[in-house]
């Protein structure tokens, strides 16, 4: 709720916040996740054909990203978190030092810290919003062993930045692009570079199937470990040649990837038209900033984040998102801290990551899904320029 009042700025009179008319009384969907007459044909077909678990529909589906990505190899398991602790295990030792994000969302330093390693947090760029590779050289110690950065929003990071501070020092390099289905790096598919790439299969995200995960690489050993992890080190019925766990993906779940892959790239190619047109809406506020695209990537566009400077308006950006809220536009905060300031990381957390530590106050995420319409662009457009003029200092 804002401290301020109508009486004392009478330009906040006219938001629905404070008793005007809205913009819209029907809010524009924040994101698209129904399965369509196609998807549910797919996972009726598992169901009438008894087999359940993960068999021919999840062998399919790995076959498929690994050749949409680039990658040798792909595995497919039963979340995204488990894709990173999967890909974690092999390639870090309990004691490691890992350089981390600071901006991103928590799976990709929980599980650094669930395998035992120690995670050193690298600042953000202010633009982009990706991982620093300036801070990324300059937190290298000899105790470093591995690099593990998110392509966050959709965005690639700078991976030949990523890569010459990995060779220079002999680092692995572990790849979270949970929010990055189909990107592409100078052309590339991600899952070219690094030594894993993992994917999430959340309900929300751009390739979704409810829950799942993937891993991919293209090291012949590494792939093999990743899949005796995956299934209880068994190479055939009851002998298993390692510890392991179960954490397999199900036929239902990899039928539901298959027919949304069909999907993807088109739908894909809208998020990207519908970010341009973001740009285009964001440019006209004075005081809102678009997201940059790190130089030489393809953004997805699985959020589109735009950066308040709140000198610039009479109130928070929680209070401006609430105000745009009833108006018809709804908003999210990716993320309300960094992660250093997580409580669960506090035994972890530095001080030196100013940039990450300020995007928490200043950053919002608008609907951005394949499903936007003309309207839809309209009513968040007009949405932003009235809570924008009534707000502005």
């Amino acid at each position: 709720m804002s401290t301020l009042t109508a009486e004392a700025r009478p330009s906040l009179s006219k938001l629905a916040s404070f008793g005007g008319t809205p913009v819209s009384t029907k809010p524009v969907p924040f994101m698209s996740t129904a399965l369509t007459e196609a998807d549910i044909n797919a996972v009726n077909a598992v169901l009438k054909s008894g087999m359940l678990r993960a068999a021919s529909k999840c062998l399919e589906f790995e076959q498929r990203w690994a050749a949409m990505t680039g990658a040798k190899h792909a595995l497919t398991c039963a979340n995204g978190t488990v894709a990173l602790q999967l890909a974690y295990e092999p390639l870090i030792k309990p004691g490691d030092e890992v350089l981390v994000p600071a901006w991103s969302y928590i799976a990709t330093v929980s599980m650094v810290v669930a395998r035992g390693g120690i995670p050193v947090f690298v600042d953000a760029l202010p633009d982009t919003m990706q991982v620093d590779p300036k801070d990324l050289a300059h937190k290298v110690t000899p105790r470093t062993t591995a690099i593990a950065v998110t392509h966050l929003y959709g965005t690639p990071v700078d991976i030949d930045a990523v890569q010459a501070v990995a060779e220079k020092h002999n680092l692995m390099v572990i790849y979270d692009a949970a929010q990055a289905h189909l990107a592409t790096y100078k052309g590339r598919g991600l899952g070219e570079f690094g030594d894993a790439v993992t994917y999430s299969l959340y309900a929300t995200k751009n390739l979704a199937t409810g829950e799942g995960g993937l891993v991919t690489c293209n090291d012949d050993g590494l792939a093999r470990e990743i899949s005796l992890l995956r299934s209880h080190g068994e190479t055939e019925k009851y002998l298993h040649e390692s510890i392991g766990y179960n954490y397999r993906l199900n036929d239902m779940a990899g039928a539901i990837g298959c027919s949304r892959l069909d999907r993807l790239p088109e739908q894909t190619k809208q998020r990207q038209t519908n970010a341009l047109r973001y740009n285009a809406i964001i440019k006209k506020v004075t005081g809102l900033t678009p997201p940059a695209v790190t130089p030489g990537a393809e953004s997805v566009w699985h959020l589109y984040v735009v950066q308040m400077d709140t000198k610039r308006f009479a109130c928070t950006r929680d209070e401006f998102c609430n105000a745009l809220k009833a108006e018809g536009v709804p908003t999210a905060v990716h993320y309300p801290r960094s992660l250093p300031q997580q409580p669960a990381l506090g035994d972890f957390a530095n001080d030196d990551t100013p940039v990450a530590d300020a995007l928490a106050t200043r950053v919002f995420a608008l609907p951005m899904h394949h499903d936007l319409t003309d309207e839809h662009f309209r009513i968040v457009e007009e949405a932003l320029t009235k809570v924008a003029q009534a707000y502005r200092v």
